[in-house]
């Protein structure tokens, strides 16, 4: 009964670690039919306002203490700049610009910036291991989320065509989605200093909050008609990425990484894109290639050496020391042959 019990916590600690990841990719596939009808300032702060509030109701009635103090009120003020603010706002007018799919592969390129950060601040291990299942994870999601011709173009050595797709890329705008994979990467960090002087539920609602107010502002002096052409299914699916895709998936999000390994669990962050494209095939009817199952399976196995690059390393460790001892009584063997 205990084995069952031992069990069955550990898959719903494993369901709960990846909801937030399932949770943006679908919010993604909802966004799509929503986004030329509406504003990108005001749909950001749809995604964070309100969700800050739910947020907040919930931390109450799971007795969560309010910050106190100046110290916890600036960390969080920097903290709603950062991932709110800016993330927020930097992704809207990028996925305006671009698709959601190129979006994606920039937003998600965000846990090597995490990786960086977070081996320098904290000094964790990522090991060969790690690196090499991060370099598999932004291949993945690059066969992913990029046309097949750019990269059908690069791999037959037409570099010109590819400089020439880089640079259209880049005019579009998706700078402007790893600007926010780089606000991202620094909230995720950031999280860990904010958790020192407030309570991790409390403070993501805050953040929401105190990052959604500007992105309203700037809606409301510079945009216009920001829902008036919108119908209620478009309705239903903005209230699904405020709920599902921000206020839940951003509190689980920041509480795991106020207590865990950030490397590995910015990890998973690779599994938004695929996530988006096995949904957008379900309810979009889009068609995956085969570059892009390609590139599923290398985001998969990059997740799996991100996770597990302890017990990678510590099996290589294990089979050096045992075949030591066998090297040296080969040697002695051969000498005592001479």
């Amino acid at each position: 009964m205990q084995l069952k019990l031992s069990a069955s916590k550990s898959i719903f600690t494993s369901l709960t670690l990846i909801a937030p990841f399932f949770l943006w990719g679908t919010a993604m596939v909802a966004m799509k039919t929503v986004i030329p009808h509406t504003t990108p300032f005001f749909m950001a702060g749809l995604r964070l306002l309100p969700a800050g509030v739910l947020i907040l109701i919930a931390a109450a009635f799971l007795g969560k203490p309010q910050p106190r103090g100046w110290l916890a009120w600036l960390w969080i003020i920097l903290f709603a700049l950062v991932d709110g603010a800016l993330f927020q706002g930097f992704l809207a007018q990028g996925l305006v610009r671009t698709s959601a799919g190129l979006g994606s592969v920039m937003i998600d390129s965000q846990p090597l910036a995490v990786a960086l950060l977070s081996l320098w601040l904290f000094e964790e291990h990522i090991g060969l291991w790690g690196w090499l299942g991060l370099v598999l994870g932004v291949l993945g999601i690059s066969l992913i989320g990029l046309p097949d011709e750019w990269i059908l173009h690069f791999f037959d050595g037409n570099v010109n065509a590819s400089i020439g797709y880089w640079q259209d890329l880049f005019a579009s705008g998706e700078w402007l989605m790893l600007l926010a994979a780089f606000s991202m990467a620094g909230g995720t960090v950031m999280i860990r200093f904010v958790c020192r002087y407030a309570d991790p539920v409390t403070a993501t609602g805050w953040h929401m909050i105190l990052g959604g107010l500007p992105l309203w502002g700037i809606s409301w002096v510079a945009e216009s008609q920001q829902w008036e052409n919108l119908v209620t299914s478009e309705w239903m699916a903005l209230g699904y990425a405020t709920v599902f895709g921000s206020a839940i998936a951003y509190g689980l999000f920041f509480y795991f990484a106020s207590k865990g390994n950030l490397t590995s669990l910015s990890s998973l962050t690779f599994l938004t894109p695929v996530f988006a494209l096995l949904f957008g095939n379900l309810f979009l009817s889009e068609v995956l290639s085969p570059l892009q199952w390609v590139g599923v399976g290398l985001t998969l196995i990059s997740i799996y050496l991100i996770n597990q690059r302890h017990n990678l390393g510590k099996k290589n460790n294990q089979v050096s020391v045992e075949d030591k001892p066998r090297q040296e009584s080969s040697v002695l063997e051969a000498s005592v042959h001479k």
